[in-house]
């Protein structure tokens, strides 16, 4: 079966730089191959602020917006991350996201492609690595970055030089452990099902 990679695009605010960087980053991805490439826009999805009562690793979800994301995201075998850096972090709406599921998450991979101001969302990046971590997503190294400032001096996004490059490096190693993490995940079923 074809490995499925989501690319999430971490913000929601009008009028962000985002959207050039994720529809440049899906061709790139579909360039790239490896995998079935799909964007996932947070403003396209109604989540709100968090409103389950319960733990989400119970997946005992109680709302039907809930159930829909939970199935979204359980469907992929990893993630690249689009985050920008807002206050030497990333945005709540991409926390929200992640904390509406839990089980959802585990035992895939992720990329991050950071983006912002001198530091190109470096601080964006690390602050996601810690939560990602928790939700048993594995990172991988290579994290292409984007200063806004040269990518967007003509108001459009123009990539910079060495950017191909390191998005191909970073789409390389989640391929792989993808691969490698959906045998685990296949492992984890034929377990409990023995149970």
């Amino acid at each position: 079966m074809t490995l499925r990679i989501a690319l999430i695009l971490g913000s929601t605010r009008p009028g962000r730089r985002g959207e050039q960087i994720a529809t440049w980053a899906l061709e790139a991805a579909r360039a790239h191959g490896g995998a079935d490439y799909e964007l996932i826009d947070l403003a396209d999805h109604d989540l709100g602020n968090l409103d389950e009562p319960g733990n989400p690793n119970f997946q005992q979800y109680q709302h039907e917006h809930t159930r829909a994301w939970g199935e979204l995201i359980d469907g992929f075998d990893g993630y690249v991350f689009l985050v920008p850096e807002y206050n030497h972090s990333y945005p709540g709406a991409l926390k929200n996201a992640l904390d509406y599921v839990y089980r959802e998450w585990n035992d895939k991979a992720a990329g991050i492609i950071s983006y912002g101001g001198w530091v190109a969302g470096a601080r964006a990046a690390e602050a996601l690595r810690l939560v990602l971590s928790e939700l048993q997503v594995a990172t991988v190294r290579t994290q292409p970055t984007i200063a806004t400032h040269p990518s967007f001096h003509t108001g459009a996004f123009v990539p910079q030089e060495g950017l191909d490059t390191a998005v191909n490096g970073m789409l390389d190693q989640v391929i792989a452990w993808a691969g490698a993490l959906r045998a685990v995940r296949q492992a984890k079923k034929q377990t409990s099902t023995a149970a």
